[in-house]
């Protein structure tokens, strides 16, 4: 019998590639990881992936989440979680550590686990300790699952702001001066490490930013102006991290430039600046999301400063070995010069985040700016690169 003759098998389609939107987390900046996957769910083109929402709840349980956008952005002030979003109180989402094997399962008390199909790539949306700094990236590398973002060692310099700068200053970076009180030095001898801080004042002057060294969106900063509130800003700045950064004050403009990674290469966008917010002291946690203080984008700044920062950012994209994408925070001083502050190798995505109102003005919208940051983890291999 001719093999025409045979009948014939109904032809398949393609598989869509599977995205698995990870978010919630650990550390302080839980409900910013909400908010910011909930506007990456609302972008992504479902005529082209196929979308899994896993929400890691404030004490570490994978929950699978119901994938409802709305449900996960600030309301009357109030910050959403993962325990809300989650679709069952008991069990958890497991990921296979077996290259071979990249099927999620859920598994639940009493019941037979139930697989919910294989990830092609994941989207890390997860801000500060126990996902932003490669603590996640080295679970996706054991599993040989692609991935969003940076990798492990990127991930992690860029979290942690002491060694950010050792490596920029490494790479002829211009950083500001800056103190480390690390845990042992607060907790076997606080006066000394008190001291330590009060002799960094004496040389650069008050006021000074106490600082989480591992944190982000602005939490647990404090502006101290004086010794008298120094204590209390370690003590805020300890609730987060237990190591602490201390800055002096850089009279300035504070610039920002997002860097995407194309296919020849990373490129910055236009930059930003964040003007004096009147109804702050800083632009700390509440002018960035409660109350959306507006950024300037572009920047007004000149054709030759503009040229220059874009340049800095792509530098230090590539000094910290970054991958994907990163917004680079710099300080435009009164003397002219340009002085990065830090990288963030996961910016957040929220309706009023910087990093894609940046790439908006460059010419690279919202939904274009997430499917590229898809396909570039899907053309990357896990491993060593």
């Amino acid at each position: 019998m001719s093999s025409e003759n045979l009948p014939q098998s109904p032809a398949q389609e393609p598989r869509k590639p599977r995205v698995a939107v990870v978010f919630g987390g650990r550390s302080s900046e839980h409900s910013i990881s909400v908010v910011t996957a909930g506007a990456v769910l609302r972008a992504i083109d479902r005529e082209k992936y196929d979308v899994l929402p896993i929400g890691i709840t404030t004490d570490g349980r994978w929950a699978l989440t119901a994938d409802e956008p709305d449900r996960m952005a600030i309301a009357d002030r109030t910050l959403p979680s993962v325990e809300n979003l989650a679709e069952s109180t008991d069990g958890g989402v497991v990921l296979s550590v077996d290259p071979g094997n990249r099927e999620v399962v859920l598994s639940e008390p009493g019941s037979v686990p139930k697989a919910l199909g294989e990830v092609d790539v994941v989207f890390p949306m997860l801000h500060g300790p126990y996902g932003e700094d490669g603590t996640l990236q080295g679970l996706l590398e054991l599993s040989g699952v692609p991935y969003v973002g940076s990798g492990v060692l990127s991930s992690a310099v860029g979290q942690d702001k002491e060694y950010m700068k050792r490596v920029f200053v490494s790479f002829g970076l211009p950083v500001g001066p800056y103190e480390v009180i690390r845990p042992r030095e607060w907790e076997n001898d606080p006066s000394a490490a008190r001291k330590k801080i009060v002799d960094f004042a004496g040389e650069h002057g008050w006021p000074l930013f106490v600082k989480p060294a591992r944190g982000g969106s602005s939490m647990g900063i404090t502006k101290v102006d004086d010794l008298s509130g120094l204590d209390e800003a370690i003590e805020e700045a300890r609730r987060h991290d237990p190591k602490i950064l201390v800055e002096s004050l850089l009279r300035g403009r504070e610039i920002e430039c997002g860097v995407l990674e194309f296919e020849d290469g990373p490129r910055a966008s236009v930059p930003a600046e964040i003007p004096p917010v009147t109804s702050h002291d800083f632009y700390d946690f509440e002018a960035k999301y409660i109350d959306s203080a507006a950024g300037l984008v572009p920047a007004p700044l000149t054709d030759e400063q503009t040229a220059e920062v874009r340049r800095l950012a792509v530098d230090a994209f590539d000094a910290a070995s970054c991958e994907g994408l990163v917004r680079a925070d710099f300080f435009l001083l009164d003397s002219g010069e340009f002085v990065i502050n830090e990288i963030n190798t996961m910016p957040g995505f929220t309706p009023i985040s910087m990093y894609p109102r940046m790439w908006q003005e460059t010419g690279v919208s919202y939904p274009e700016l997430v499917d590229r940051l898809i396909q570039a983890a899907l053309r990357r291999p896990t491993g060593l690169r």
